[in-house]
């Protein structure tokens, strides 16, 4: 594994959860993207509740209702808020394929293709997303075992084998809309998401 250290911290009032996150930055990523940690409250290190979060341009700053990451991470920031935690934001767009791509696959899902079969017309990789990046920035903050907010077992299945302990995953709610329901189907047909629809 790549040895990276901490770049720099900064504390950020957030109107999200009307509270301050210490957006925290990296140098050694084996990646161009500029992926960022953000600690909430004390955050215990020894345990620390986790947000693994894939960046969505258009769900997370403008609420998109094709998917659920908006709502998601709105509610990540709200309990690491709460709890003290950490939200580990990856710079990895539209399932790791790029915005554009990400806007031409809404356009094939448009005509009956689902996520991933828009991605795999597209000439992608169904998913991706690398998400090795996020134990890298978990042992550059010397945590070697956390509580995972997710639904997807493929964030536990990487950090485990990056030596990141998952004492157990807790699962995010579940944000249901009429443009989005096909997507979340999709995602737990297809990649065992734990989404009780």
């Amino acid at each position: 594994m790549t040895h990276i250290k901490i770049r720099n911290q900064v504390a950020i009032p957030l109107s999200s959860g009307n509270c301050v996150g210490t957006f925290i930055s990296f140098s050694g990523l084996s990646s161009n993207h500029e992926h960022i940690a953000i600690r909430f409250g004390s955050a215990e290190l020894d345990n620390p509740l986790v947000r693994i979060h894939s960046e969505c341009l258009t769900g997370d700053v403008f609420t998109s209702q094709r998917c659920d990451c908006g709502p998601q991470l709105n509610e990540a920031i709200a309990r690491l808020n709460e709890e003290g935690g950490l939200l580990i934001y990856l710079r990895q767009e539209g399932r790791g394929i790029g915005l554009y791509a990400k806007l031409d696959a809404y356009r094939l899902q448009d005509g009956g293709l689902d996520t991933f079969e828009a991605n795999t017309h597209l000439n992608f990789p169904e998913d991706s997303r690398d998400f090795s990046h996020a134990a890298q920035m978990l042992h550059a903050l010397n945590v070697r075992r956390c509580r995972l907010m997710t639904n997807n077992p493929d964030k536990v299945i990487a950090l485990k084998s990056c030596g990141i302990e998952v004492d157990y995953a807790i699962p995010t709610g579940v944000f249901v809309t009429e443009h989005n329901r096909h997507y979340l189907q999709a995602k737990v047909a297809k990649k065992n998401h734990l989404i009780d629809l």
